[in-house]
């Protein structure tokens, strides 16, 4: 070893923190090739009697000088914590699986009993997972709590391995009577795709015990998404949920809400940069209605959410009282969106959550909106998304036949005679319409409501589930109605005055809950020119919405 090396690893040392059972050389920038280089450090793990944590980060080991680390440790058996990120900075990656299989071999022999571990910013690949597959499987890990493999270039095939050797480790713990339990797995940037993460995911799902799970920029889309909900429902102690930079469109979103519905625990939710788009968000707005009861971050930026949706978001925090940062920032609300966002909150007492919203990306344009469109029928199929057999999510109408002529002539006309004509089917007629989940009969100028007790019947039903369910509900309505921009096949309808009379009936209804009201009136206020066919009805709704919403005005 050189004279100036060793001087260097002498320095190294003098500054070792040691102390609490730690043993630390973090950020020490030391190239430790040989045995030869690592003959004092080895000597000080050594001598510490008790040692539970010991920290490598920043340097960077070889072979053979991992090998003579990973005999120290064979005696080891108190060790609890190895954080040894940013470990392998300029070695061949042929060298990274064996530098890792010595010091978890060494793991294993000591009789450890980890409860953290840390490996991230190597980029190990799929071949480092597997030199340390039989470590996550083995008793050392049985105690594991906390495992970090952010930045490893796992990919896919990586995180296969690693989903079948938690599996394995919660199956033997399991047997032992003491199961996995682990509360903390933090795996970003690693291309796990959606392969990697639903195999992950059923891990998640056996263990039920995560706490933190942090995946960003993984490219997982849809599948991975709602596989990754699935799972988290299982786990009830969740509280920090991140997912930034991942691809959720509206079906990750919907699956995501609905996994939301039942987690009581969770402070930090970060769906940043994961096209949640406004259909998205406004589902996530259900579950904050009815749920998240304690959460104290929100991060939906990036996800070409427009401004009724934004505000919708921000109307849906309002009884947060732990809620501590709102960040909607580059997402499609325009200058004037903006500023309405920001009087929201401040009319509600709440400025000082909101995020800073300089990156916003301005209104979409119709015509990129009409496009977008065009590309994303072929891609979604509006899958639902069921519990317990109930339907959850996206309304059963997102493959509508056109409409019977029969009832586009009544609804263009809507008289006590024209309903009578369409006889005793028409509730059948109406249910299979483009318009189906929410067209109804109501005839307003007489004193007997013809037929409306089965328009309140089957709209009753339609808004008797949870927030969530008629959110989404609502949301196929605003989609249909042109107030909302849509994803996959639910298509605009032709708006009559006949949809908006049966609407502005249904809103006055006990069964139509008020923060619905709400939400239907921040877009009408909004997007009105969309019903500029039906300028009449439209007002009306309107000036219905505002009295359901203040009865005082």
């Amino acid at each position: 070893m050189a004279s100036d090396d060793i001087a260097l690893l002498a320095e190294a040392l003098s500054k070792t923190h040691v102390g609490n059972g730690e043993l630390s050389y973090k950020g020490r920038g030391l190239k430790l090739d040989t045995a030869e280089s690592v003959k004092e450090l080895v000597g000080e793990i050594e001598e510490y009697q008790g040692l539970r944590a010991l920290r490598l980060e920043g340097n960077t080991l070889g072979v053979e000088a991992a090998r003579a680390i990973a005999k120290a440790l064979e005696s080891k058996d108190q060790l609890q914590s190895c954080h040894w990120s940013d470990m392998f900075t300029g070695r061949l990656r042929s060298e990274i699986p064996n530098a890792l299989r010595s010091l978890g071999s060494a793991l294993m022999t000591a009789g450890a009993r980890l409860t953290e571990l840390d490996l991230s910013d190597n980029a190990f690949g799929p071949d480092g997972v597997k030199s340390i597959e039989t470590l996550l499987k083995s008793s050392a890990c049985h105690s594991l709590r906390e495992l970090r493999l952010n930045n490893c270039g796992l990919g896919i095939g990586g995180g296969k391995i690693l989903a079948i050797a938690l599996t394995e480790c919660h199956k033997q713990s399991a047997a032992l009577g003491v199961p996995l339990k682990l509360k903390v797995f933090i795996a970003g940037r690693n291309r796990l795709e959606n392969e990697g993460a639903t195999a992950l995911a059923k891990a998640f799902q056996l263990m039920g015990s995560l706490e933190e799970v942090h995946m960003p920029q993984n490219g997982i889309n849809h599948a991975g998404v709602t596989a990754l909900a699935s799972a988290m429902q299982h786990n009830p102690h969740l509280r920090v949920l991140n997912l930034n930079d991942n691809t959720f469109t509206k079906r990750g979103a919907l699956a995501m809400a609905q996994a939301l519905r039942h987690l009581r625990s969770v402070q930090v939710i970060n769906f940043g940069d994961c096209l949640v788009r406004s259909e998205g968000a406004i589902a996530i707005s259900a579950v904050l209605r009815e749920g998240l009861p304690i959460l104290k971050e929100l991060n939906l930026s990036f996800g070409e959410i427009t401004e009724a949706a934004a505000l919708v978001v921000a109307q849906a925090v309002q009884d947060k009282p732990h809620m501590e940062k709102l960040d909607l920032n580059g997402n499609c609300l325009g200058e004037e969106g903006c500023e309405a966002l920001k009087e929201t909150m401040e009319n509600m007492d709440l400025a000082d959550l909101l995020g800073s919203l300089s990156d916003d990306e301005g209104e979409p344009d119709e015509d990129d909106e009409e496009e977008e469109e065009e590309e994303e029928t072929d891609e979604e199929d509006g899958e639902e998304i069921k519990e317990n057999g109930v339907t959850e999510g996206v309304s059963p109408v997102n493959h509508q036949p056109a409409c019977h002529p029969e009832v586009v002539s009544f609804l263009s006309f809507p008289t006590a005679e024209g309903l009578l004509q369409l006889g005793k089917n028409s509730v059948h007629l109406f249910y299979n319409c483009q318009a189906s989940c929410w067209v109804s009969v109501f005839e307003w100028n007489t004193n007997v409501s013809v037929f409306a007790c089965h328009t309140d019947a089957l709209l009753k039903k339609a808004f008797s589930g949870s927030s969530l369910q008629t959110y989404s509900f609502l949301s196929t309505l605003l989609v249909m109605l042109g107030l909302l921009k849509g994803e996959g096949k639910v298509k605009k309808v032709q708006v009559l005055p006949g949809h908006l009379l049966v609407l502005e009936h249904t809103v006055q209804q006990d069964y139509f809950p008020q923060d619905h009201a709400s939400l239907l009136d921040t877009f009408v206020a909004r997007h009105g020119k969309a019903l500029k066919s039906c300028s009449s009805a439209r007002d009306s709704l309107k000036s219905t919405l505002e009295r359901r919403i203040s009865p005082e005005c």
